[in-house]
């Protein structure tokens, strides 16, 4: 039996039951040293189709959609099933849905909207800078950069404000699309 366990291309592994199997693994524990025990068991396990260690996995996969699908099922076996008017009406936060739902809308709305990530994405950009200022003349050897380094950007800023204010984007006004 210890001669089936030492054998390295691992034919007459294959030929012992799991009981004979445990006996020669713990006779060969008793004999040999740790080093060379491991690499037999190295060898055994290399025996292993490779794909064999996602079947885990896939039997994890397989449990989540199963335990979904009995869900959903389970539900539609034992729930009412009453379609009313009421039922089926489209929900609009209480009030009764009038016209078309694809109506058109100005362009300003779109304007506004990235206007409002853009002067968000700067008050991200200065929350860091205000939390290490007072660290900035160690950090780059100057004593002012960092405060100019902040005036630079929000010059760039105001530019692009004034930019905005000036094309009329913000003057809701001048604004003749259909709401």
């Amino acid at each position: 039996m210890l001669g089936a366990l030492e054998s390295l291309d691992g034919t007459r592994l294959k030929n012992l039951s799991s009981n004979q199997y445990s006996v020669a693994l713990k006779q060969l524990a008793a004999s040999v040293s740790r080093v060379q025990f491991s690499w037999i068991f190295l060898d055994w396990a290399a025996m292993i189709p490779y794909y064999w260690q996602y079947l885990p996995l896939l039997l994890q996969i397989l449990a989540a959609f199963g335990l979904g699908l009995v869900m959903v099922v389970a539900s539609w076996f034992i729930g009412r099933h009453r379609n009313t008017v009421t039922k089926l009406a489209a929900y609009e936060c209480g009030i009764v849905a009038v016209g078309d739902a694809r109506g058109r809308f100005s362009v300003r709305f779109y304007m506004v909207a990235m206007l409002f990530i853009l002067f968000d994405v700067e008050a991200v950009f200065m929350m860091p800078w205000a939390v290490v200022y007072r660290k900035l003349p160690a950090l780059t050897g100057s004593r002012l950069f960092g405060f100019w380094e902040m005036v630079v950007y929000l010059g760039f800023v105001a530019v692009g404000l004034f930019y905005i204010v000036r094309k009329g984007i913000l003057n809701w006004s001048q604004d003749k699309a259909d709401l």
